[in-house]
């Protein structure tokens, strides 16, 4: 809106010690907002996350997206001099957001408590694969055994194939989620709620996809109902299928309402079916799913993509073409509402990114810049604490930055 330029987060300032995808996306999605976000990486090596995807001419491509709209700063933590500078960086931090094996800040002189000590204030987001506490804490933990463990795998697939995991990293990516509502929760406890200090967030990369999964937990507590693999199928509604059309292309149809579900019939010329038994409410359609799906794939395998889905959406269908990332990139809608965008890169001239959400009327997020080269904020961010040059290229001979 014209006239508004403050965003919603402008101000908060953030120290993100995080690796890998979870915990940084947490600092990634706070950005988007206006948060000040200093990622620390190790010297010369930075964060393995680096090293994830493509590469063009040497430039990590998932980095841009990642680690977009942050400072980088070098700093070894395992030495005394990276501890103290930390210490120093933390008095003015509002959140600090680390991944490390439940344990290791603790042996590095840099628990809670000692944070606390230099900032009452500071929000402190501790992610890692099973928690702060409990049997399984000090173990390892990525994203793929949060989606294996939480039974997601177990129950995504075909039922003649294996449990399947998700082509991307979802059980970060929804941690990241996740990690974002908490800190935002723990900031309006601090500032709004005037607790005015802040608090210690654990939270266990299984738990959030295992949250979103709650329709099996009281299936199986109320039922003793164990849910398998069901291809496309929802457990809840049908119809619901992904459907090959005659050009080799795919649609997606979902009849989740009683009325939608009508319209399915409508479409394909089988009104009659309205009055089978099989098909006169949710649950019998659910109990005899694999019938009505041949019946819709019968029908769609007549025709193209394009004719099947303009034929749906006459009769105000839920249907979509199962897109590509070129689709994506073309479709005219996505294109109007900017859901893909293009920000200057220093190292790439210009790079596409997936644009801030959700939009907002007010605070609109921005993404303020493409993901920095390693170290290209230390001068910048260590000289406001007062170091010097010299006493900054001693840090760097020491390798503590």
């Amino acid at each position: 809106m014209e006239g508004i330029s403050k965003q919603a987060l402008e101000g908060v300032k953030i120290i993100d010690l995080a690796t890998a995808a979870a915990a940084p996306w947490i600092a990634t999605f706070m950005a988007d907002f206006g948060a000040d976000v200093i990622k620390v990486e190790k010297p010369k090596e930075g964060d393995p996350i680096r090293g994830w995807g493509e590469q063009r001419d040497g430039i990590p491509l998932f980095w841009q997206a990642i680690s977009r709209g942050k400072k980088s700063i070098t700093l070894d933590l395992r030495k005394e001099k990276g501890k103290e500078l930390l210490l120093e960086l933390v008095k003015e931090t509002d959140i600090l957001i680390e991944n490390f094996r439940p344990g290791k800040l603790e042996s590095w002189g840099l628990a809670p408590e000692v944070l606390h000590e230099v900032n009452p204030r500071l929000i402190i987001m501790r992610v890692s694969g099973f928690g702060q506490y409990g049997p399984y804490s000090s173990k390892p933990g990525f994203g793929t055994l949060a989606e294996a463990m939480s039974g997601f795998a177990y129950t995504t697939g075909f039922p003649d194939g294996p449990p399947t995991l998700p082509a991307l990293p979802l059980g970060d990516g929804i941690t990241g989620i996740f990690g974002a509502f908490g800190v935002m929760v723990a900031l309006y406890a601090r500032d709004v709620q005037k607790m005015d200090k802040g608090q210690v967030l654990d939270l266990a990369l299984y738990e959030p996809i295992l949250r979103l999964l709650e329709g099996n937990t009281v299936d199986f507590d109320q039922l003793g109902l164990i849910r398998g693999r069901s291809g496309n199928r929802l457990p809840q509604t049908s119809p619901r299928n992904a459907y090959k059309t005659v050009d080799g292309e795919w649609i997606a149809i979902s009849g989740s309402t009683p009325s939608t579900a009508i319209r399915v019939f409508k479409a394909i010329g089988q009104e009659h079916l309205l009055n089978d038994p099989r098909f006169k409410d949710n649950r019998a359609r659910l109990k005899y799913a694999e019938d009505l799906d041949k019946i819709i794939s019968e029908w769609v395998s007549q025709h193209t993509q394009k004719e099947a889905v303009q034929i749906f959406e006459s009769f105000e269908v839920a249907v979509a073409p199962i897109y590509s990332v070129k689709d994506v990139f073309e479709d005219l809608h996505f294109n109007a509402r900017e859901t893909i965008i293009k920000i200057p890169s220093e190292e790439l001239g210009e790079v596409a990114l997936n644009n801030v959400i959700p939009k907002m009327s007010l605070t609109p997020g921005k993404i303020k810049s493409a993901a920095p080269s390693l170290g290209k904020h230390n001068q910048e961010v260590y000289k406001k604490i007062g170091l010097t040059d010299e006493q900054l290229s001693q840090l760097i001979e020491e390798g503590i930055i």
